[in-house]
């Protein structure tokens, strides 16, 4: 393990979790990477920013006609709103974004953002009570609405909060996707879903595209208190723009990188070529957290008896100049051996974050058999995540499942789906069925 820190961002630290053996002819490593920033230890509380305003924070609402009915939803979103406005700590830049099938800034308008105070904190709350419902969705000019406003600032930290309660309809879907192709790596983003009226797969694509969270709020009441905590969450980064930094050495390839907690995201497509056999993977802003990340690599074939580095992974933070801040570093190593229990045995952090991984898949794939009537397909993989819930002690995904299944034995599997099933319970397991759960160290 080994960690590096300035005073002025967390004090991150790497340790890897691995079966360094390898049999003869074997050529697969997998290590769990545990990332944690210790803010409490970064220094003097200086703003990770190094200057000027530390975040920068764009909130979304959505204001399209399906927001009146019932008339509650949208009264909802308005004090979830002022919640969320109350939540900024002075000297946060920020505006408020009415979502329709276009885009308009609510406050504080022109074209620019805001700095929290008393005052203006004040004033966006009064410009909230004037917003009403009325009009189409196009989250995609939404989207590049909050990236001009955020791109004005100098914060580390840009953030946006977006609520809809409806699909897009007003979009063309390679609109929406064009738009989270422009605003990746720009901005962090947090979607939530309120109400049952709206596509899953468009909220969990928004976040998992702009690296934040996704959740349903099923109850228009529950938004205050959910954007709240998304606020304070977004308000306790305290760096922004981490990356990954994976080095291989000469004839090894990367086979995957992903998060495994505490979501399951992967990041092998969204690589960055940061120098000779080096890449860089988004992470995002960090706080006071912990993250694991899943790495396997594919090394060349060795002797008994000889070690390798398999790989050196980096948490890095990019400097103005092109330079990079190496903030923590571990290695991955691999060592050719004809012991074959040691060369078979399975690491458990790589073992439980590898059924996790299914887990998440296995909920996705028996939903979508279920939604195809392909009742046999949806018991066996529903039946599947059962029985991985169940291993790996996931009491939360559990508890979901079984409002869309009848659980007969867990430990085996067997289940039968329940003939009836409302679309909060399905929506909420089909949202949530990425989060996971980590494992006993």
């Amino acid at each position: 393990m080994a960690s590096f820190g300035k005073a002025s961002v967390p004090r991150f630290s790497v340790e890897v979790y691995q079966n360094v053996n390898l049999p003869e002819g074997g050529r697969e490593v997998n290590a769990i990477v545990t990332v944690t920033a210790d803010a409490g230890q970064g220094g003097a509380g200086e703003p990770a920013s190094g200057g000027g305003q530390q975040a920068a924070v764009v909130l979304m609402v959505d204001c399209s006609g399906s927001m009146d009915y019932p008339p509650a939803k949208m009264r909802s979103a308005r004090e979830a709103t002022a919640a969320a406005i109350d939540a900024l700590r002075d000297g946060v830049a920020f505006a408020v974004v009415a979502g329709t099938h276009q885009a308009r800034e609510v406050y504080p308008a022109g074209g620019r953002l805001a700095v929290a105070d008393a005052t203006t904190r004040g004033q966006a709350k009064e410009a909230l009570r004037k917003l009403s419902a009325g009009g189409g969705t196009a989250i995609g000019t939404w989207l590049r609405l909050a990236d001009r406003l955020l791109s004005s600032s100098d914060a580390a930290i840009r953030h946006g909060i977006l609520l809809t309660d409806g699909r897009n309809e007003h979009e063309e879907p390679e609109a929406l996707r064009a738009s989270l192709d422009a605003c990746a790596g720009r901005f962090i983003c947090d979607a939530r879903g309120v109400g049952t009226d709206w596509e899953v797969k468009e909220v969990t694509g928004i976040a998992s595209a702009l690296l934040g969270s996704a959740d349903i709020v099923a109850d228009p009441a529950g938004l205050a208190a959910d954007f709240t905590r998304v606020m304070e969450s977004v308000m306790g980064k305290e760096v922004g723009d981490v990356a990954l930094r994976l080095w291989i050495p000469q004839g090894a390839e990367v086979m995957f990188v992903k998060q495994v907690a505490p979501t399951v995201e992967e990041l092998t497509q969204r690589r960055q070529e940061a120098g000779p056999r080096t890449g860089d993977y988004p992470t995002g802003a960090w706080g006071d957290e912990s993250r694991d990340y899943h790495v396997c690599v594919k090394v060349p074939e060795a002797r008994v008896g000889q070690e390798m580095l398999a790989a050196r992974v980096s948490l890095v933070r990019p400097g103005a100049d092109g330079s990079a801040q190496v903030l923590a570093q571990g290695l991955v190593r691999a060592v050719w051996t004809d012991d074959l229990v040691a060369s078979t045995a399975i690491n458990p952090q790589v073992a439980h974050y590898t059924g996790q991984a299914e887990l998440a898949q296995a909920i996705q794939q028996g939903l979508e058999l279920r939604k195809a009537g392909d009742i046999g397909g949806a018991t066996a993989r529903l039946g599947r995540a059962v029985q991985l819930a169940s291993r790996s002690g996931h009491e939360d995904t559990a508890k979901l499942l079984a409002k869309v299944v009848d659980v007969v034995d867990a430990a085996n599997g067997t289940v039968r789906l329940k003939t009836r099933v409302s679309e909060e319970a399905e929506m909420t397991l089909e949202t949530r069925s990425t989060k996971t759960v980590r494992v006993k160290k």
